[in-house]
């Protein structure tokens, strides 16, 4: 008896754990922070900004993408595949919404600024500004981001998170789940 009990709390425990490990993001009603990163592409560019202060209350969407020093997304093609299509298919759901893309890595800053401008080239992107932030790969303060997941997708709308999802695999079949929640928190 005493040893199913404790197997029992083991596998709580473990549960408890596992879904923790896959949670990414400020929480759903929070105030949007602050987020000041380096603009390479878009609407910022050259210079240090605080993206969240220019959104205001426009319906955005940042992902934070873990990348290897290089600047390459630790998600591979899958991932920029995920980041072309929710570019292309953002306006169908609104036109004042945007993307805000950040590039996270340890100690890769340069190259990252180095790397996004051919990104951009070759995916060319048309309401997804990119930037890299300089410091560790759990991101900016106050973001929650996760290290161990490769993009880290934040919906916001009226200076309130909406929805935050973390992705340790993704592709472009992942777009409509955030779109969806666009949606949600546009109405």
């Amino acid at each position: 008896m005493k040893a199913t009990f404790f197997a029992v709390c083991a596998v709580g425990v473990f549960v408890s754990l596992a879904r923790g490990a896959d949670e990414s993001g400020p929480k759903a009603g929070e105030k949007v922070p602050a987020l000041k990163v380096f603009g390479v592409v878009g609407k910022v560019e050259g210079k240090e900004a605080d993206f969240a202060a220019d959104r205001k209350d426009a319906p955005t969407i940042y992902v934070f993408v873990q990348a290897m020093e290089g600047g390459i997304p630790v998600g591979g093609r899958p991932a920029a595949r995920f980041m072309k299509v929710l570019d292309e298919k953002i306006a169908d759901t609104s036109d004042k919404a945007e993307i805000v893309a950040v590039w996270l890595g340890e100690k890769a800053f340069d190259k990252h600024k180095e790397y996004l401008p051919k990104i951009n080239m070759s995916l060319k992107f048309t309401k997804t500004s990119l930037a890299a932030f300089n410091g560790e790969k759990s991101g900016p303060n106050n973001w929650g981001v996760n290290g161990d997941v490769h993009l880290t997708v934040v919906i916001v709308n009226k200076g309130k998170v909406a929805k935050s999802f973390a992705f340790t695999s993704v592709n472009e079949t992942d777009v409509k789940p955030v779109l969806e929640e666009l949606k949600k928190a546009i109405k």
